[in-house]
């Protein structure tokens, strides 16, 4: 009996939690005791953590229940600990929260929006979002402002246009390791915002998702028969632009991760299995390579094949890998347009748009504008609405198996088809 009690109590102090931090209250790491900040119904937990086969200690949000760890943020990715001597402590004059070394040199810290009302304190909401709060409640800082390599439900991308910030996934080295990796997944701001994977080398794009057409991101096909748990968005307006997905039931746990491989996936954990099922793997097949094809092209995968071809009215260029017009435009001669159906419409970080154009006002104003090279509905939910306009080459543009959109190409005068036909028949 007195062996059972002596287990019992060593294991009481090998574990406690916290429902908030204080500046008299803070979170400590330790070999003998795991101290954890817990959100109110026991979803997520944060703490100081080491990934498999490391030493090195990170503060971290994971889910509480679920087996092997699942980690969502991570604090100090670039500045990991050696011991078990951090302290996670939060400032009352500034309401800073701050991660510093047994030594007391501060490795990790937060900033925030404005002065306190104290007092102040950090919880952790159910949402899995860590937040600092005054007195009257306002955030002062949240986790879901800095996103890791992981995007929950609720959490924004893209940027706020008042402030300048901005909010995008960046990849681990690699699974077990947080060091920022090559790769940032967000939205990409110019023309009609976009969601877009660039690689931090160049910070060029490796695979555009695409833009939103009212149903779900262009580039992305089977979204209308995604979880019914779940429900996207895409907001812009005068004060910000960002993409998120919500849940409709709050028992779901769905996650999205950015792989150290630089692509995508969507992650619905099974109570049943007790494993996280792929909804979206977003692995790429050689199309989804940004500009794979080259400007002015079609890229169409068939089976296990992938094959370019020009859009009508243009041909080859050997030189530099792109497809050059044959008959230049000219608003004067009575240019047309080109259907494409089934379509991921092309890159529109140089497009423009308007919101309350009918299709038919979208042709008319891009045959009258003789730097219009193409259009598209820009809304295609309900009865569609909208105009979007592309002014230069198009890229990144192929063929969907489902849920594609038309496209509308302009072309050269009609009257010259039969030499168009012609020159697209030698060359072939």
């Amino acid at each position: 009996m007195f062996g059972v009690c002596l287990l019992f109590l060593s294991l009481l102090s090998m574990s406690s939690t916290l429902e908030m931090i204080t500046p008299t209250q803070p979170l400590k790491d330790g070999t003998n005791e795991n101290v954890t900040l817990v959100s109110t119904n026991g979803t997520f937990e944060a703490g100081f953590f080491s990934p498999s086969n490391s030493g090195s200690r990170y503060l971290g949000i994971w889910y509480k229940t679920i087996s092997p760890r699942t980690v969502v943020w991570v604090a100090n990715k670039e500045t990991p600990l050696q011991d078990h001597s951090g302290v996670l402590e939060l400032d009352s004059d500034q309401g800073i929260l701050s991660i510093k070394s047994g030594t007391g040199a501060k490795i990790w810290s937060s900033n925030a929006s404005h002065t306190p009302s104290k007092p102040v304190s950090v919880e952790l909401l159910e949402s899995g979002n860590m937040v600092v709060k005054d007195g009257y409640n306002n955030f002062l800082w949240q986790s879901f402002d800095y996103p890791d390599d992981t995007l929950l439900p609720g959490m924004k991308l893209g940027m706020n246009l008042k402030t300048g910030h901005y909010r995008a996934l960046r990849s681990w080295k690699s699974l077990n390791d947080p060091t920022p990796g090559e790769f940032s997944f967000g939205v990409d701001t110019r023309g009609l915002p976009q969601l877009v994977i660039t690689k931090d080398s160049n910070d060029d794009i490796v695979y555009r998702p695409g833009s939103w057409n009212g149903v779900g991101v262009t580039g992305v096909p089977g979204q209308r028969t995604t979880h019914p748990s779940t429900k996207s968005l895409f907001v812009m307006n005068e004060d910000e632009i960002f993409y998120e997905f919500q849940l409709l039931n709050s028992s779901t746990k769905l996650r999205s991760r950015l792989l150290p491989e630089g692509y995508q996936m969507r992650l619905l954990w099974s109570d049943e299995s007790k494993s996280w099922d792929p909804l979206y793997t977003g692995s790429f097949d050689e199309c989804e390579k940004y500009g794979m094809c080259g400007a002015n092209t079609i890229c169409n995968v068939s089976g296990a094949h992938q094959h370019c071809e020009c859009l009508s009215g243009f041909r080859s260029n050997v030189a530099d890998s792109t497809c050059d017009r044959i008959i230049p435009l000219d608003c004067n001669k009575g240019d047309s347009f080109k259907k494409y159906e089934g379509m991921k419409l092309p890159d529109t970080s140089s497009s423009w748009y308007d919101k309350r154009m009918s299709l038919e006002e979208c042709q008319k104003l891009c045959l009258s504008n003789c730097s219009c090279t193409a259009y598209a509905q820009l809304d295609i939910s309900a009865n569609g609405s909208g105009c979007l306009q592309w002014f230069h080459n198009i890229v990144d543009f192929r063929i969907l198996a489902q849920d594609g959109q038309d496209f509308y190409l302009r072309i050269g005068a009609s009257k010259f088809q039969g030499m168009l036909f012609i020159l697209q028949f030698i060359h072939n």
